[in-house]
């Protein structure tokens, strides 16, 4: 069931699991004069349709981070949609659930599987998808493009071996959270325990399916919140797998720099990104 989403600003919005209002859906806040959602206890997926549609775009699924305890929702999710359907490539921004003592550590990543069932069923990008995720939803992203982890039991195993045809993954942990990998000394487990569990049970580098597709990576050289060990981890192993890797690390820029950071070099990256996918033959 699709309805009007003038919350966000988005053409339209779906509820993941349910035909119910998005009433109570989840919880929007606005410290500082951002967007950020601090519980969702029904997942959504908003689409922004881009101005002038193309008719062989492809569309990208948003993912936002937020240490899977909140989502920056504005910051990483409609300013990204912005830029990204400014190329008239249609959006996706997906609201998922946090783990928790009420939520299983398994709930983000079949939100995120669902999310993709959901375009698919409605063909909203019939010529091909794309992800963008960035900090913790850059980890979501990445473990979209690995194997299901065999410990969880998948709601639909037909959803869990997506494809898609490029990736933009920005700051992301991809593994340094996880038990027995991290590189900050005497690093304490994550809170809440369901957090950690998420993260030991979703390593991408170490779980990445074959033939994983183009992937742009950027990070920041200086990120006291991801260490950049994660970007050289996730481009090894794409590599290793036969993906085509681009790769950009910025030697100084803060943690969350998105796609607003004015005034500094890390400012570049939505054009160096642009000239990749056009080059990579996903934008026109």
């Amino acid at each position: 069931m699709a309805i009007p989403a003038s919350l966000l600003n988005a053409t339209n919005a779906f509820p993941l699991w349910d035909t119910e209002p998005m009433t109570d859906a989840f919880t929007l806040t606005h410290p500082d004069n951002h967007a950020v959602v601090t519980h969702v206890s029904r997942p959504w997926l908003f689409h922004f349709a881009p101005p002038h549609p193309s008719p062989t775009a492809r569309g990208v699924l948003i993912i936002p981070g937020g240490g899977y305890t909140q989502l920056m929702i504005d910051r990483e999710g409609t300013a990204i949609a912005t830029w990204l359907t400014t190329l008239n490539l249609p959006a996706f921004l997906l609201l998922h659930r946090f783990p928790s003592s009420t939520t299983p550590p398994q709930a983000p990543l079949d939100d995120a599987h669902r999310a993709l069932a959901l375009i698919h069923t409605h063909n909203l990008a019939p010529h091909g998808l794309g992800l963008c995720g960035l900090s913790s939803g850059g980890h979501l992203a990445a473990a979209l493009l690995a194997a299901y982890p065999p410990s969880w039991t998948p709601p639909n195993p037909a959803d869990v071996s997506p494809k898609f045809d490029f990736a933009i993954i920005a700051y992301a942990p991809i593994s340094t959270n996880a038990k027995g990998r991290t590189v900050v000394a005497g690093k304490p487990p994550l809170e809440p325990p369901q957090k950690q569990a998420l993260y030991n049970a979703l390593q991408p580098d170490v779980q990445l399916r074959d033939n994983p597709p183009p992937t742009f990576i950027v990070y920041a050289g200086t990120d006291e919140v991801v260490p950049v060990a994660n970007a050289y981890r996730l481009a090894q192993a794409l590599g290793g797998k036969g993906g085509m890797v681009e790769l950009h690390v910025f030697g100084d820029a803060p943690h969350g720099f998105g796609v607003d950071s004015v005034g500094l070099p890390v400012a570049a990256w939505p054009g160096l990104c642009e000239g990749w996918m056009r080059q990579v033959g996903v934008l026109g």
